[in-house]
C-alpha cells in the first residue's frame, strides 16, 4: 500500500506533500478494477488514452505492478485491427459505449509502455507488449493522409474520418517517437514509422491548414510543444503567443476561450510543456494555482472550476486529472522515466520534417 515514505519524490512546494501524494496514489489504486482497467471514476467510462495517463502516474509513484496490469488490460482487449474502442462503461470490456476508434487514443499505449520500461527496466514486459504496440501503430498509420496529418478516427462501421485534429496529432507524434524508441530497444527498425513521424511533424510545424480549426481550445495551443513537434525557440514563442489568452493567474488554464472555466488536466499538461521548454518556475506556478481543485478527502482533483460563478463543474473527480498532476510533479521533481518521456531523451526524431513535402 502506498505510504508517504514511498512518495517522497513527488513532493513539490505548494503542490503536494508526501502524505498528499500518497493519498492521491491510493485514490487511483482504489478506482482501478481488479482486471487492471482504470475508468475516469467508478461508474463512468474508460477511454484508452486516459487509462494510460493514469497508469503512467502509477509508475511515477512506484506502483509498477498496478501500472503493468493496466497495460495488460489493453493487450487483452485490443481489437483485431490494432485499435481499441473509444469508451467502455466503467472499464468493462463487454460494455462498449462508443465503438469508434480514435487514433490518438490508440497510439498512446506506446508512450505508456516506454515509460513503464524506463521506470522498471523490464525487458520481458517490453517483449510482451511489443505486438500490441506494433498493431496499434499500424492501425493509426493507416489513417495518415498525404499531407502527413493523421485522420481523427474510424467510425463504428469502419469508415475513416480523414479530418485531423492538431491536439490529437501532436499526441500521436509523441506516441510514434516512443514506439520508435521501443523498436530500437528491440533492434527491430521501423523505417516506415520514421517517415511517418517526419511527415506528421512537418504538418504540425508548417501546415496549420491541414487541421480542423480548434484554435479556441487551449490544448491546440500547447500540445505541439507537449508532443515534441515544436522545440527550442519555436516552442517558447508558441507558449508566449497564447499565454494571455488561456492562463488565468492564480486559477489555472482555460479549457476553451472565452469560457470562464479552468481545468486541472489542461493546467497540469501545460506545466509539463513548460517544464519541457526549461520554464520550471512557471510550471510550478501553474501547478500551485490549481490546488483549489484538490479534494482533500479523496486526494483526487475536480475536473474544472467556473470562476465567474465560483462553482466546481462538472462535479467529478477524474483519475486522468490526478494522473496528469502526478506526472507534472514527477517531471519537475526529476523522476528519470517521466523526464525522459516528456523531455524527449532517447526518442528518435524520424526524418527531418523540412525534407517532407
Amino acid at each position: 500500500m502506498t505510504s508517504p515514505e514511498r512518495t517522497e519524490h513527488l513532493v513539490l512546494p505548494g503542490v503536494l506533500t508526501a502524505r498528499q501524494a500518497a493519498a492521491t496514489v491510493r485514490a487511483l489504486l482504489a478506482v482501478q478494477r481488479e482486471d487492471g482497467a482504470i475508468p475516469w471514476f467508478r461508474g463512468h467510462h474508460l477511454d484508452p488514452w486516459d487509462h494510460t495517463e493514469a497508469a503512467m502516474a502509477l509508475d511515477a509513484a512506484g506502483e509498477h505492478e498496478a501500472a503493468a496490469r493496466a497495460y495488460e488490460w489493453l493487450a487483452r482487449h485490443q481489437n483485431p485491427d490494432g485499435s481499441w474502442y473509444a469508451a467502455y462503461a466503467d472499464g468493462d470490456p463487454d460494455a462498449v459505449t462508443d465503438r469508434g476508434s480514435e487514433t490518438n487514443f490508440c497510439a498512446y499505449i506506446a508512450v505508456g509502455v516506454w515509460h513503464h520500461y524506463l521506470a522498471t527496466g523490464d525487458d520481458t514486459f517490453l517483449d510482451r507488449m511489443w505486438p500490441t504496440v506494433r498493431a496499434a501503430v499500424e492501425f493509426v498509420l493507416e489513417l495518415q493522409q498525404p499531407g502527413g496529418q493523421i485522420g481523427w478516427k474510424r467510425e463504428a462501421d469502419g469508415t475513416p474520418v480523414t479530418d485531423a485534429l492538431l491536439t490529437g496529432c501532436s499526441s500521436v507524434h509523441h506516441a510514434l517517437r516512443c514506439a520508435l524508441a521501443i523498436a530500437e530497444q528491440r533492434e527491430e527498425p521501423q523505417p516506415d514509422w520514421e517517415l511517418a513521424v517526419g511527415a506528421l511533424r512537418h504538418a504540425i510545424r508548417r501546415h496549420p491548414e491541414r487541421f480542423l480549426d480548434k484554435d479556441r481550445y487551449s490544448m491546440d495551443w500547447y500540445y505541439p510543444v507537449l508532443g515534441g513537434a515544436l522545440t527550442g525557440a519555436e516552442a517558447k514563442s508558441r507558449i508566449e503567443e497564447g499565454w494571455e489568452r488561456f492562463v488565468v493567474p492564480g486559477l489555472g488554464v482555460r479549457c476553451v476561450v472565452p469560457n470562464p472555466w479552468v481545468t486541472g488536466g489542461e493546467s497540469a499538461e501545460l506545466a509539463l510543456a513548460l517544464w519541457a521548454t526549461g520554464e520550471s518556475d512557471r510550471a510550478l506556478e501553474i501547478l500551485q494555482s490549481i490546488q483549489h481543485l484538490r479534494d482533500p478527502e479523496s486526494g483526487l482533483y475536480w475536473t474544472g472550476y467556473v470562476f465567474d460563478d465560483g462553482v466546481i463543474w462538472p462535479e467529478e473527480l477524474t483519475t486522468w486529472t490526478a494522473g496528469s498532476v502526478l506526472l507534472a510533479v514527477a517531471a519537475l521533481g526529476g523522476d528519470e522515466a517521466t523526464c525522459a518521456v516528456f523531455g524527449g531523451e532517447r526518442l528518435p526524431t524520424g526524418l527531418d520534417p523540412d525534407c517532407c513535402a
